[in-house]
């Protein structure tokens, strides 16, 4: 085939022997095109047109009737037969992947696409194609790549702001009141004395807000304008481009080259290539093209090497003899066999550009510390930058529409051919090969065609098609992704921005939960709509008895406005200080460090907690993982046995190497010779049962050491750490490392491991990972030796799914249990040794399940079932222990006493969560547990219930599938009997079901329910809680990110609950309750002023009376008592069942709320009874003395209800009452200050006073004689 344009290619017919292009995106030996005759059945798309989201329009395909097949490969690139009659209607890849290059969007594509980029901001996003070559025009449709935090903007900033605070009640009622005064017939005294306790309320919170917003603001500019450099292409540069790169080119700069652009965060587009170095936060959802050192920043104008290192030892060279005449080809020469022998030859691969992976921290996305590692598209990991910018139209990225889920990602990748290449008569054999290069397509004679094209030859061979000349497609998926708002850990980085914007992921994913009130909040609104009511009844009370006169109904409002103080506004003003002052105390108390208050309007729900909801690993456990147990059927290795197992691993090796060494003397030098671990003795001596046990402990210890996502990272220093996102990961390579076989280098194509009793390296390839998911509970993979090419599949998981994998035996399930009863943590560990020819087989169906963009995942684990989950070889079973956090036991004790309810809510097995149960006392001694696990029938969930109703002392264990049994047919009963159990434990829960279970709890008790976890499948149960507590825990802070209240381990819950709890819900009742008497009083008094001067309107105090009473006269006194204490630190610990009176809310009740109106109306009718008795001949004496004993009551009053007296209690009353003296001298219009500084003033003042707070006084001290609180009763034993 001399030339693209030839006879085939201007074929209108597309032949059904067409071949199908497959690709895969792990090295050049992934792309291999299969043809009809050759491939491996596959199962046909939904949509024969959209796999690689491609129409392929056959009228206008120049490239439609080219015949393309395979060269048979040897080896690794080997492929299974099949009749070209299999699925004759589907589509070839040949098809696809062979279309017009140049083709450009059509109108409706165009009008589409436009459509989509003017869609609101709550529709989803669609799915894109982007490539290298968008116009601006065409990036634009996306979103803008602006981060906004701000809540409000200069128009909408008043209007949302006043709205958010007049839809409360308090202060829309003032709201009316303050305006009614504009109203002259309405109107009573000055109107500052109404506006400004409202103004001054409202200036207080907008300035709040304002202030909030403008940070926010802050730092949103300065995210917006951080710079980042783009790659671009010289020739492309605009002038006004380059103005505002701030940038000169000179000569060698101008054309194809790459430069660098600086560009603000905000003018970032889909399609841009960006740079990234180490430490840089990635802007947007970016797609990692090129990876530069593992652990350092490379210079980005250094061009990279464009010959690296491939796998399995080969040197891709781009050029050479295809490059003069075909444009860039690929030429696989071999270099040797790839296996380094020593830690060396690993750490160049880890660190170097051709590992092609970086590190990314996502702890501000997930909440989780673990670095993770990232992967460049192979397309491209090998560009050099210049070429990347040159490829333009070529690179095109298919990607789904934008999803909240930042673990999942389908797209493709795909480079379609250079349109100004051309093609020759053929390629280059390999001479090594004996064939043409890696991923070359043929083109073949066949039956079917009428002719010969002139590439072909007449004895009906064929003559290859350079790769330049294919399209090649990449599969993406989330480990090809840095999510915007992650940290670039170690490395430099070349990305192609996908998402912007609110379609990024950490954009998608922060979401405003849901606002909690708490439930003192809720009872003192409930309070205030019946002190409205109560406004109302009196104001029209005294309406009537006066016998609805003239216009009644003014009056009735000017009454309504007279008793407005009834309904104070500072109580909520004080509630919010309150609950300020009461999160400081906690933050700042020595003995729960490191706790955070990130809800303050939450603290007094610490005191009303009846329901504790806690996870087990990492709440109640340390999450500090140690194998202390291994098991292989007929022999057990205890945690003291272990230096036994460290021998016996010796001894293997030892044997492998000897045996090794005898084999290379027949056929290899002794200077080649290599470490092969997998001849294991099971082939010398002929069979598992004749295996000895040191060759048996070699092969758990093996799978162990490769089986896992553990790095190591070395820091600056040199000191190893390793990087996992699990540290059950780290815990099974740090015990490897224990017995003797280190992990020194691993990326993502190769894994080394250290021998330490033969200072030997053992060094694999990597040929495919299966990651641990929640739902598949197990994680795989496959590897070869590089010694003896051998393949084996590694599986390791929970024994619930592997039982079903691994192969008949009549240990794994009692073993299981034996070590679950132990409170050990099991891991099954097993294997399969796969032929070439079938790991061939299983890759090539993987890699076509890794290319479908509808239902991906179930065909990729559709494929890894058929092909590798079949009777596994069982190797072992392992027991990690996970230790209770100091102090659980004491705690769950303290708590149980408290009359807190606790359930444990898990995800492990039903034996391990019994067992942690017992052992961190959940489980009262000598307490009952029934298990219930399995249920199935409904007549078996029947008898639970009916067993559960007789025995309400037990504690229940129960499963998750039997859990959602019973609430699913048996929903109230069950929830009525498990609610009154002093202790649930929940097994096999999954997140929503923890979730559900503290929803349900809340709904049905009407109870204050607190949920405490510490990982990222708790933050759901976290949220639906009343009470959310995370603890900073290993797996990361997304639970103390999510959660009300942070703490660092289980124990501070005591203290949190039973002592800042207690103290936070007693001193809001009663400064709520205080603040209401202090409304209520004057309210009284005006009352009974009105009632006695013939029911007038009139306003008794005035002005500056009625500012000072509500502010410097009353504020500070009554504010101090949230200083006050009912009992001692160690009385509270010491006595935890005094926790039991807060949860029945006894301290603001309906009968404390009597207790002070009835107070209040004594009090307030006293005082101004007295007053008009004690009346002389000028009403402004009135005014003087009844308010004045007004002021000094209420000091008295305050003085009454403080339980432990503080120096700021005492600064606060004295300071009150020299202020009050001093600015009766400043308010000359309300008293006369001869009369006042007579002693006439004075005796008649304190009469009134002692008629008034007296009697209060006596009935304190009889009620603490005869009925005196539990408190008081252990404070004086």
């Amino acid at each position: 085939m001399s030339n693209p344009s030839g006879s085939a290619m201007q074929s209108r017919t597309r032949p059904r022997g067409a071949s199908r292009f497959l690709t895969q995106g792990r090295g050049l030996r992934g792309r291999i095109a299969l043809n009809d005759e050759e491939d491996a059945p596959f199962e046909r798309p939904s949509s024969s047109r959209d796999v690689y989201n491609d129409e392929v329009e056959d009228d206008d395909d120049e490239n439609a009737g080219l015949l393309v097949s395979a060269v048979p490969m040897s080896g690794a690139l080997a492929a299974t037969p099949r009749t070209p009659t299999e699925y004759p209607d589907a589509p070839t890849r040949g098809e696809i992947a062979l279309r017009k290059i140049n083709a450009k969007p059509s109108q409706r594509e165009r009008k589409r696409s436009w459509w989509w980029g003017g869609r609101s901001d709550d529709a989803p996003g669609p799915p894109r194609t982007v490539t290298l070559g968008d116009s601006d025009r065409q990036r634009s449709k996306y979103p803008k790549n602006v981060v906004r935090n701000q809540k409000y903007n200069v128009f909408t900033f008043l209007p949302f702001v006043l709205y958010e605070q007049f839809k409360f009640f308090f202060n829309l009622y003032f709201l009316l009141v303050a305006l009614s005064q504009f109203i002259p017939a309405l109107k009573i005294g000055f109107i500052a004395t109404y506006v400004a306790p409202l103004a001054f309320v409202l200036a207080i919170t907008i300035g709040k807000e304002a202030l909030d917003d403008l940070e926010r603001y802050r730092r949103d500019n300065e995210s917006n304008s951080q710079p980042y450099r783009t790659l671009v292409q010289a020739a492309r540069l605009s002038k006004k481009s380059r103005r505002r790169g701030r940038m000169q080119l000179d000569a060698e700069s101008e054309g194809d080259k790459a430069v660098f652009l600086n560009v603000p965060s905000s003018q970032l587009k889909a399609g841009d290539l960006i740079f990234l170095q180490k430490n840089d936060r990635v802007p947007a959802d970016v797609i990692l093209l090129k990876a530069i050192g593992g652990d350092h920043s490379a210079s980005p104008t250094e061009d990279q090497s464009d010959e690296p290192l491939g796998k399995e030892g080969f040197k891709i060279v781009l050029g050479e003899e295809l490059d003069q005449q075909h444009g860039p080809s690929a030429v696989v020469r071999n270099t040797g066999d790839g296996i380094g022998n020593g830690a060396d030859a690993g750490a160049s691969e880890l660190n170097g550009e051709e590992a092609g992976t970086c590190f990314i921290r996502t702890d501000q996305l997930d909440g989780e510390t673990d670095w993770k590692l990232r992967v460049a598209v192979d397309l491209t990991q090998n560009m050099s930058n210049d070429e990347l910018v040159q490829l333009g139209e070529r690179a095109s990225v298919y990607a789904g529409p934008p999803i909240k889920d930042i673990h999942t990602f389908f797209g493709n990748f795909t480079l379609h051919p250079d349109p100004s290449d051309t093609c020759s008569a053929g390629a280059p054999l390999d001479p090594e090969r004996g064939g043409p290069a890696v991923g070359d397509l043929r083109n073949r004679a066949s039956p079917s065609r009428k002719g010969l094209t002139a590439s072909e030859h007449l004895d009906g061979t064929s003559t290859p098609i350079a790769m330049g000349l294919q399209s090649q497609v990449s599969p993406l998926t989330a480990e090809n992704l840095l999510w915007a708002n992650t940290v670039l850990a170690a490395g430099s980085a070349v990305g192609l921005i996908i998402y912007t914007g609110r379609e990024t992921r950490a954009v998608m994913n922060t979401s405003h939960p849901e606002t909690k009130a708490g439930l003192l909040d809720l009872e003192i609104n409930r309070l205030s709509k019946i002190l409205c009511a109560f406004t109302f009844a009196l104001s029209a009370g005294l309406v009537a008895l006066n016998g609805f006169r003239g216009e009644w109904w003014v009056y009735v409002f000017r009454f309504l406005i007279l008793f407005s103080s009834i309904i104070p506004i500072s109580l909520r003003v004080n509630l919010d200080m309150g609950k300020t002052v009461y999160a400081k105390q906690i933050q700042n108390d020595p003995e729960i460090p490191g706790t955070i208050v990130r809800t303050s309007t939450l603290p007094e729900e610490l005191g009303r907690i009846e329901y504790l909801l806690s996870d087990k690993t990492g709440t109640l456990t340390q999450n500090e993982m140690e194998l202390k147990k291994l098991h292989m059927g007929t022999m057990s290795y205890g945690w003291d046995a272990m230096d036994e197992v460290a021998a016996q691993l010796a001894s293997g090796l030892a044997h492998i190497q000897s045996h090794k060494e005898d084999t290379s003397r027949e056929t290899t030098s002794p200077s080649k010779a290599l470490v092969n671990p997998f001849l294991a003795a099971g082939a010398v001596l002929g069979g598992r049962g004749r295996r000895d046990m040191s060759s048996r402990v070699k092969d758990v210890a093996l799978a162990l050491a490769l089986c896992h996502n553990v790095t190591p990272a070395f820091d600056e220093s040199g000191a190893v750490t390793y990087q996992a996102s699990s540290p059950d990961e780290v815990a099974i390579v740090r015990w490897t490392e224990s017995i003797g076989l280190t992990l020194i280098a691993r990326d993502r194509t190769s894994i080394s491991l250290r021998a330490s009793s033969s200072d030997t390296t053992l060094s694999f390839s990597i040929l495919e990972i299966f990651p641990f998911t929640s739902e598949s509970k197990r994680m795989g993979i496959v590897i070869r030796d590089n010694s003896t090419k051998e393949i084996v599949f590694y599986q390791k998981g929970a024994d619930v799914v592997m039982s079903k994998i691994v192969a008949e035996n009549d240990w794994l399930d009692e073993e299981c249990g034996n070590m679950a009863r132990e409170g050990l943590r099991t891991l099954v560990i097993a294997r399969k040794r796969l032929t070439e020819d079938a790991w061939l087989t299983f890759e090539r169906q993987y890699k076509a399940a890794r290319v479908r963009m509808e239902d991906r995942n179930e065909a990729m684990a559709q494929v890894v079932s058929q092909h590798l989950e079949l009777k596994l070889e069982l190797l072992g079973l392992t027991g990690v222990e996970d230790k209770l956090q100091d102090g659980v036991k004491t705690t769950l004790e303290l708590l149980r006493n408290a009359g807190i309810k606790v359930w444990m809510l898990t995800g492990d097995k039903i034996e391990t969560a019994t067992c942690i149960a017992i052992s961190s006392k959940l489980v009262a001694r000598n307490q009952y547990v029934h298990q219930v696990a399995k249920l199935k029938s409904l007549e078996a969930a029947r008898d639970t219930v009916d067993f559960l109703r007789s025995k309400l002392d037990c504690c229940l264990v129960i499963d998750g599938e039997s859990l959602q049994l019973l609430l699913d047919n048996f929903r109230l009963e069950f929830i009525e009997l498990a609610t009154q159990l002093t202790a649930v434990v929940a097994c096999r829960c999954s997140p929503t079901q923890k979730a559900d279970v503290a929803r349900l709890i809340r709904e049905y008790t009407k109870k204050r329910v607190c949920c405490i976890g510490d990982g990222g499948n708790d933050v759901s149960m976290i949220q639906a809680a009343d009470v959310g507590l995370g603890i900073v825990g290993k797996e990361g802070k997304q639970a103390s990110l999510a959660a009300d209240f942070s703490i660092l381990q289980f124990s501070y819950v005591t203290k949190l609950l039973v002592w800042h709890g207690r103290n936070s819900y007693k001193r809001s009742a009663k400064l709520a309750q205080f603040v209401i008497h202090r409304g209520l009083i004057i309210s009284i008094i005006q009352a009974v002023f009105s009632a006695i001067f013939y029911f007038a309107p009139i306003a008794l105090y005035q002005g500056w009376l009625m500012v000072g009473y509500a502010t410097i006269y009353t504020m500070a006194p009554v504010f101090s008592l949230v200083l006050d204490r009912d009992v001692s630190e160690d009385l509270a610990l010491l006595y935890p069942e005094l926790y039991k009176d807060l949860t029945k809310g006894r301290s603001l009740s309906a009968k404390t709320f009597t207790e002070w109106l009835i107070i209040s109306v004594y009090q307030g009718g006293a005082i101004m009874l007295l007053s008009l008795i004690l009346f002389e001949n000028e009403f402004l004496n009135i005014v003087s003395i009844s308010f004045t004993a007004l002021v000094v009551n209420e000091l008295i009053m305050i003085a009454l209800e403080i339980t432990t007296w503080h120096v700021y209690m005492v600064i606060s009353e004295i300071v009150t009452l020299f202020l009050y003296c001093v600015s009766i001298v400043f308010l000359p219009e309300f008293f006369d200050l001869k009369f006042v500084l007579s002693p006439r003033f004075l005796w008649k003042v304190a009469l009134i006073i002692a008629v008034s707070s007296f009697p209060l006084y006596v009935i304190k001290i009889v009620r603490s004689r005869l009925a005196p609180p539990s408190y008081s009763k252990l404070a004086t034993s």
